[in-house]
Order: C-alpha cells, then structure tokens, then sequence
C-alpha cells in the first residue's frame, strides 16, 4: 500500500523522520562532549536540537498518522503501526521532560537531563526500528502490493510468507 500523503512520488513521513531522529540523537552526543570538554556551549545546543527534534517529531508524527489510518484492520502491519507510535510518542515525551529539565540552565543540564535524553534515544531507536520493518519488512508506505501479513524479520522466514490475519 503506498502512502497517502507523498511529495513528488514519495512518503512524506518518510522523508520527516530523518531530521528529528538526527536531532535527538546528535543532541545526546553533544552533550557528552559538553560534559567530557567542560565547554558548555556543546549543551547550549543540544538543548536547542532537543526543541527542535521535537517540534519535527510532532511533524513527522501528523503525517505517519495519516499513513497508519489506512491501513487495514487485522493486519501485524496495524499493530507493529501502532507499537512504532506508541514508541516515538514516548521517546518525544521522554526528551521534552529532558529539555523541561534544562530550562534555567541550558548550558548546564546537570546529570539526569542528560540520563534521560539517552533513554529517549534508546526508546526512539526501538520506534524507528519498528518503523524499519513497516517500511522494509511489510512495504507500507511504498509498495502498492505491500505484505501486511509478513512474519517480523527476526522470525528467519522470508517476507512473502503470510502470517495469516491479525497480530502474530
């Protein structure tokens, strides 16, 4: 099933997800630079990165709804759908706690803002995972003949098996 919501012939979620997964994750390792060098100004932005890869999440997320909408009930492809929401919409709230924490002293975030952001980034690691095997795994959002039933990739079987209706 292709996406519904395309810029010249591709999914715009798709082409979204990249800034605010680049962000959140390049903000944590400015951080640890910031911590390792004493140099603040590395967590002055990161906290900046922090504002904007949330904002770019909410973006990413409006459009990838649109997406998970229209696909059908009783497919894995709505449930792991619904799984990679849910772990980007955790992973968007885990790092707004992270920038809330930063708020008086953006260029000192202290230990546990930091602890934090690298708990968004595992969570968020989990949720593009899950949104590789939307994409790569089952062709939502590409292919018009798209394998909604396909068994998850760690399963050993090939995609084009089908795993029958509903979650599995």
């Amino acid at each position: 099933m292709q996406s519904k919501a395309r810029l010249l012939g591709h999914p715009i979620h798709q082409m979204l997800i990249v800034f605010p997964l680049g962000l959140l994750t390049t903000s944590l390792i400015f951080d640890v630079i910031g911590g390792i060098s004493h140099h603040g100004i590395w967590n002055f932005i990161a906290f900046y990165m922090i504002g904007a890869g949330i904002f770019g999440g909410v973006v990413a997320g409006a459009f990838g709804l649109v997406d998970w909408v229209v696909i059908p009930r009783r497919t894995r492809a709505k449930l792991v759908g619904l799984q990679h929401a849910i772990a980007n919409v955790v992973a968007l709230v885990i790092f707004a706690a992270s920038w809330v924490m930063r708020l008086d002293a953006p260029h000192i975030p202290g230990r546990m803002a930091i602890l934090v952001s690298a708990v968004g980034v595992a969570v968020a690691g989990l949720g593009g995972w899950l949104g590789g095997e939307l994409v790569n795994r089952f062709g939502v959002g590409v292919h018009e003949g798209a394998h909604l039933n396909s068994p998850g990739s760690l399963s050993g079987r090939p995609a084009s098996d089908d795993a029958g209706p509903g979650p599995a």
